[in-house]
């Protein structure tokens, strides 16, 4: 950790934080300022919109000009990106506006870095180019989950983003493939989710009654005795969802060291097999227009043939 010392400033709101509350942007834009204290420079005064002493909780508006005392702000040292990290990532960006991107995220990586990853997508995409600076993660895969993933380049727009996905109105459709033979009737598991720590102090999702609701969409794509490629369709944003139904009906993705099955997979690794095998083939937010989809890797294909 480094503390940095800030003088006096003043910060003149955008369309980014237009609406948001006085508290939530000072939040996101100091960065390392513990939340107690940052309420406590608001109660104090010393924090004026536009000259005037203010609620945590007022709404800015466009033009609205915020002063900002002088701070000690504590920021982790990132860490460090290769230009090969940085190559590989902007090459799997398969579509580029001027509000977002969306990337074909190779297996292997993770969206962002921490429990000992230094850095993840969201740290690369930003140390790429300056006009990533300020780029979002708009949602999440799992590490060893390869396809779409979104990113957004304006808070403005993350927040359109995140409102489509609170009122179920994107889709995301997976390509997989499990160890059995699926049943044809099976095209739905609605089974209620809860995280629990295990004993590595991870997290993993579990089938419990008292779960949040999880409802997932199967459709068999071919199916062999040892083998079933299905594509699947998430209802609801369930961590590791796809993974911890499969598991719960007993048909684990092939690949998954956290919930698959570990005698299978070892036989898998000796044949070269090095990933999970699942895939987010495409996302659309129906109601902004925005749809991608990231080829499926040939060796899916390759392990059904």
């Amino acid at each position: 950790m480094e503390e940095i010392f800030h003088q006096v400033s003043s910060y003149k709101v955008t369309s980014d934080f237009e609406g948001v509350r006085l508290d939530n942007c000072l939040i996101s834009r100091l960065k390392g300022l513990p939340r107690t204290k940052i309420y406590s420079i608001i109660r104090k005064g010393e924090v004026r919109v536009n000259k005037s002493r203010a609620k945590p909780s007022q709404k800015l508006k466009i033009g609205d000009l915020i002063r900002i005392p002088p701070y000690k702000q504590s920021i982790k040292m990132p860490g460090m990106v290769s230009n090969k990290d940085k190559d590989k990532i902007f090459e799997s960006i398969i579509k580029e506006e001027k509000e977002f991107l969306i990337l074909n995220k190779p297996e292997g990586i993770a969206c962002h870095g921490g429990s000992g990853i230094s850095s993840g997508v969201i740290e690369v995409i930003r140390k790429i180019d300056n006009k990533y600076k300020d780029a979002h993660l708009v949602h999440r895969i799992d590490r060893d989950t390869s396809g779409c993933l979104v990113i957004a380049l304006k808070k403005s727009f993350l927040r359109k983003l995140h409102q489509e996905i609170r009122n179920k109105d994107v889709d995301k459709i997976y390509d997989l493939i499990v160890f059995g033979e699926w049943p044809e009737n099976l095209n739905s598991i609605e089974a209620p989710l809860s995280k629990e720590r295990i004993g590595s102090g991870e997290k993993e999702a579990i089938v419990q009654s008292d779960g949040k609701p999880s409802i997932t969409q199967f459709k068999v794509i071919k199916s062999t005795q040892k083998f079933s490629q299905l594509k699947a369709k998430i209802l609801t944003g369930r961590m590791h969802q796809i993974r911890a139904h499969t598991k719960f009906k007993g048909y684990p993705v092939v690949g998954d060291r956290k919930y698959g099955d570990e005698n299978l997979n070892k036989n898998e690794r000796k044949n070269g097999l090095n990933r999970m095998l699942l895939h987010a083939f495409s996302i659309n937010f129906k109601n902004l227009g925005i749809e991608c989809t990231a080829e499926t890797p040939k060796l899916f294909s390759e392990m059904m043939s």
